[in-house]
C-alpha cells in the first residue's frame, strides 16, 4: 500500500511540475513585437482565394498592422503548433464596398491589346508605384467604369490557420 501511494504522489507532483512548465511558457505566444510564421488557407463564399501551401508559412511581427485587423486579434494569445479557424467580418478586413470608389478611364489608356470585360481584373498602379488589383465594372462605347475597392471588400473572411512558429 506504501509504494501505491508513493506512486500515486509522485504522479501527482510530476504533473502538476509539468502543468506550471507549460503554464509558465509565454515565450512562444503571439504578442506586440513576436515575430510570427503561419500556413493558412482563405476562403470567402465556399472558395478558396489564398493560401501559404504552395509558397510556405506567411512571416510578419506582431502588432505592426502588416496583416488585417481580424486576423492579428485572432492570431493573439495563440501558440506555435495551434490551429484554428478564424471568421473575419468585412469591418476587420478590407472594409466594406465604397460605391464612389468607382473610376472613368479612356479605352485609350489601355494597352491596345487589350479588350476589357465585365468582371476582368486589371493591375493600375498606385500613388508609391505599387500594384492595385482593380475590376472592370463597366465597358462603355469611350471608357471602362474601374472598381478600385479591395477585390475582397465587403466580405467576410473565413482563415484555416496553423500557427508554425513564434519568436
Amino acid at each position: 500500500m506504501k509504494k501505491s501511494f508513493l506512486f500515486f504522489v509522485c504522479l501527482i507532483s510530476v504533473m502538476a511540475i509539468g502543468a506550471v512548465k507549460v503554464k509558465g511558457d509565454d515565450s512562444m505566444t503571439i504578442e506586440k513585437g513576436k515575430k510570427v510564421a503561419f500556413d493558412y488557407t482563405l476562403t470567402v463564399d465556399g472558395q478558396v482565394v489564398d493560401s501559404s501551401k504552395e509558397r510556405g508559412p506567411l512571416t510578419y511581427t506582431h502588432g505592426e498592422g502588416k496583416i488585417i485587423p481580424g486576423l492579428a486579434t485572432e492570431l493573439k494569445g495563440m501558440k506555435a503548433g495551434e490551429q484554428a479557424t478564424v471568421k473575419v467580418e468585412p469591418k476587420e478586413a478590407y472594409g466594406q464596398k465604397n460605391p464612389e470608389a468607382l473610376k472613368e478611364v479612356p479605352k485609350s489608356s489601355l494597352p491596345k491589346d487589350l479588350e476589357p470585360k465585365v468582371g476582368m481584373m486589371l493591375q493600375m498602379q498606385g500613388p508609391q508605384g505599387q500594384a492595385v488589383p482593380v475590376k472592370v465594372a463597366e465597358v462603355k462605347d469611350e471608357v471602362v467604369v474601374l472598381d478600385l475597392n479591395h477585390p475582397l471588400a465587403g466580405k467576410t473572411l473565413n482563415f484555416d490557420v496553423t500557427v508554425v512558429s513564434v519568436e
